[in-house]
């Protein structure tokens, strides 16, 4: 599947949860990378830092600009969801501040490293946690090398307001940077509005609403034992289908051959 990018507007809150809730419902062979540039939340919330010794995006970055030996120490950077699998993958995002300067010149990096790893030997693909974007050094390479950009949304008003200047930005960077139509999709979560009146507002599909269940979001951002029973999980796994169906129509678009005027014959 490549990249999947997850990204929100300010006040806007649910990415994390959502791509955690994705990443470990999914079952296709994946890596959960915390984008954030405001920092990551997974290594001391659901992992309740449990971890021995510093991991993450923030060392990767830190070893990259030292040495330029990314191939190389990227999976030991890497926390196993689902041990000893190696199915389920996670890279912790930025926990010290002082980190985040590092890793903001790599984005185009990790972006061109994240859609090699679709092409591994085992093939992985990548879900990215992008955050909020109004904050100081947006990932903006990762959302142009996606192939599936989900707008997290809450069907609410004032939610909406926001989600509809941050649509726009997205929509000129990609004009912009001639990023192929078709990647956005807005992905609700909790109650408010229904889909059709939100996908009419925000003039692009609703592709699934992830549901309000507070204690599997509490259990996703603080630990605990994980149900994939409940609502919120089960939504999650059925968000693959849709996102599997729109990767393969992208790919069979971007395949297909160009035609090309042929010139008269003199």
């Amino acid at each position: 599947m490549a990249i999947i990018a997850l990204v929100a507007a300010k006040g806007s809150p649910g990415v994390t949860t959502s791509a955690l809730a994705c990443a470990l419902t999914w079952h296709r062979r994946l890596v959960l990378a915390e984008c954030d540039p405001a920092g990551g939340s997974l290594l001391a919330g659901f992992l309740g830092g449990t971890l021995d010794g510093p991991r993450g995006i923030g060392e990767l970055a830190v070893g990259e600009l030292r040495d330029g030996n990314l191939e190389a120490t990227f999976w030991s950077q890497l926390v196993d969801l689902d041990a000893p699998k190696r199915e389920r993958l996670l890279l912790p995002g930025v926990v010290d501040p002082a980190q985040a300067g590092s890793v903001t010149p790599l984005w185009q990096r990790f972006a061109d490293f994240f859609t090699e790893l679709d092409h591994g030997d085992p093939p992985y693909d990548v879900l990215v946690d992008c955050g909020r974007l109004h904050v100081p050094g947006p990932p903006w390479p990762l959302l142009r090398a996606a192939s599936v950009v989900l707008v997290v949304t809450r069907a609410r008003l004032p939610e909406v307001s926001a989600t509809r200047a941050l649509v726009r930005a997205i929509q000129r960077d990609f004009t912009e940077h001639r990023v192929a139509p078709g990647a956005l999709r807005l992905l609700l979560v909790g109650g408010g509005h229904g889909r059709g009146e939100i996908s009419k507002a925000l003039q692009l599909p609703v592709i699934a609403r992830l549901p309000h269940d507070p204690r599997t979001a509490e259990v996703l951002t603080l630990g605990g034992t994980v149900r994939v029973g409940r609502p919120l999980l089960r939504a999650a796994s059925e968000l693959e289908v849709p996102i599997g169906a729109l990767l393969d129509r992208r790919r069979a678009r971007l395949a297909w051959p160009v035609t090309q005027e042929v010139p008269n014959a003199v």
